[in-house]
């Protein structure tokens, strides 16, 4: 299943972003997308059901920081090694990555506002609406329409 996620996650590029073989500089300035409210209210009515206590970003995404890491956190254009699990709101999951490198930029909107809220030697969970995670498309693994829950560890910015 790893393979699929890591090429959803690659697909995932938002547009004007750079990537790899782009010579534009990468633009750092935040994301602006918010999850409509009938997402985030989705999103908070499974938070409450199982009493989970997590932080609202204005973006409509939930995250818990379970540890905060050290040093200067990246940011969309830097490139990161994560350990992660990726699991369904049935606690299903659907991928899962150790050592795995990412340009942020590259990646679902969620895990581009996310990963930035903690350092390296961090750990997250994020709580993702569909409009920032894959949105109303099924992928392998991922009903269209799906809440996320991503457990991240950052291991370092590369």
């Amino acid at each position: 299943m790893k393979n699929y996620t890591v090429a959803l996650l690659a697909l995932a590029l938002l547009a004007g972003s750079c990537g790899q073989n782009d010579q534009t500089p990468c633009d750092a300035t935040a994301v602006t997308t918010r999850a409509p409210q009938t997402e985030t209210t989705a999103l908070k009515q499974f938070l409450d059901s199982k009493g989970i206590n997590a932080t609202a970003d204005e973006r409509g995404f939930y995250y818990v920081v379970k540890s905060p890491g050290s040093g200067a956190k990246p940011t969309v254009c830097s490139n990161v090694t994560v350990n992660y699990v990726g699991k369904l709101t049935n606690g299903t999951t659907f991928d899962s990555g150790s050592g795995v490198s990412f340009g942020l930029n590259q990646l679902i909107l969620g895990w581009q506002e996310g990963i930035p809220l903690v350092a390296p030697g961090g750990s997250i969970t994020l709580y993702l609406p569909p409009s920032l995670a894959y949105g109303p498309q099924d992928q392998p693994g991922i009903p269209g329409n799906s809440i996320l829950v991503f457990d991240i560890d950052l291991v370092r910015i590369n």
